[in-house]
């Protein structure tokens, strides 16, 4: 058996335990209610709050959200760690030593080949650079800033690898997932991505010690890129929004009211103080928040990072499991078969942990052909 069909069979096995994802994911018959360390607060301004463990939960149209941040080593010749495994679950690596982690990599760290389908992934690379190939022969290097906007819509294979590129120094890798869901309308939609580049994203103080970027949607005036046409964020109605925000320490600002209906969520997940509509919130907690009224936030001494999430929900069932995300259980199953017998269209690289060449600058290249280099 040849080095990549053993990879495809490994992987296969990891989809029926639901573990191929960037996090593992149980069946969900519907979203599910917030657990018991949720507490209520202020209704005028503020929902709930909640811990922050590695899976961020999120609410609809929002699946959930993972936030990676490793200190990888310097890279070796195949852009791998220059540094011993020994001591690591090699194949499923989340736990972290020595500052990093090898997730479902063997040799680069990262996620090779796996399906997706009935949703979209929004991959936000703060640190470091991520390499992508999938099924439809896109391929592309993104990252320090950038926002890769993947549709998987009927049915994907991809590989999200992170390459260490420098061999002398370290590697520090940052970034968001965000899965957000489709409606049944579109979750058969053709796969594709988009990127959004650096260049091209709003990023802007908005006042001295507040620094915003409009990942999607529109804040303050300024606009995100436009979503794939089958996105539920594509109808600005839907005032989907991902707005990564930097506070200064001793810092205030108010974040605007958006429509009614909308969920909206603050993610803290950097910094010691917060306070939101002058509730104290704990560090690494997350903020369901009253789409309908202004939000003062105020940053303690040592500043503050969030990640904020809204969108007016799809309001439609939701049965997920692990890369499969669509309305009925036995949707799930002609998914699991489908991918069975094709593969999505199978894999074409030469193998699953897909990198592409170090001397590579940033680039996307499509499934249509087309190329844009970033460098």
């Amino acid at each position: 058996m040849g080095r990549k069909e053993n990879d495809r069979r490994k992987f296969l096995e990891k989809i029926a335990l639901g573990s191929t994802a960037l996090a593992a994911i149980p069946v969900l018959g519907a979203f599910r209610s917030s657990g018991s360390s949720e507490k209520n607060r202020d209704m005028e301004a503020i929902k709930k709050i909640r811990a922050l463990g590695f899976q961020w939960q999120t609410q609809d149209p929002f699946l959930f959200c993972v936030h990676h941040e490793d200190d990888f080593p310097e890279g070796n010749a195949e852009m791998g760690p220059q540094a011993s495994l020994e001591g690591r679950q090699i194949g499923s690596d989340f736990h972290i030593k020595d500052g990093w982690r090898m997730y479902h990599g063997e040799r680069v760290p990262g996620f090779p080949g796996h399906p997706h389908r009935g949703f979209e992934t929004l991959t936000v690379v703060r640190k470091g650079m991520v390499d992508h190939a999938d099924s439809a022969g896109g391929a592309g290097r993104y990252g320090n800033g950038d926002l890769q906007w993947m549709t998987a819509g009927k049915g994907l294979m991809h590989s999200e690898m992170f390459p260490l590129l420098k061999q002398g120094e370290r590697n520090p890798l940052e970034l968001f997932q965000i899965w957000l869901n489709l409606p049944a309308k579109s979750k058969m939609a053709e796969p594709d991505y988009k990127m959004f580049w650096n260049e091209e994203i709003p990023h802007f103080y908005h006042k001295e010690g507040v620094y915003i970027e409009v990942m999607a949607g529109e804040l303050f005036g300024k606009k995100a890129p436009v979503p794939p046409k089958e996105s539920w964020a594509f109808d600005r109605n839907n005032h989907v929004g991902v707005y990564v925000i930097r506070m200064d320490g001793n810092t205030e600002f108010t974040l605007p009211a958006t429509e009614e209906g909308v969920n909206r969520t603050l993610f803290f997940y950097d910094g010691k103080n917060l306070r939101i509509a002058d509730k104290e919130i704990p560090e690494y907690h997350a903020v369901d928040v009253e789409p309908t009224k202004d939000l003062q936030i105020e940053s303690g001494e040592n500043g503050a990072r969030i990640l904020v999430l809204q969108g007016r929900p799809i309001n439609e069932p939701v049965v997920q499991h692990g890369p499969f995300v669509m309305n009925s259980r036995q949707e799930i199953q002609e998914a699991f078969m489908e991918y069975q017998r094709t593969q999505f269209g199978g894999w074409p690289w030469s193998r699953y942990d897909q990198v592409h060449d170090r001397k590579s600058g940033r680039f996307a290249r499509y499934s249509d052909g087309t190329e844009e280099i970033k460098g």
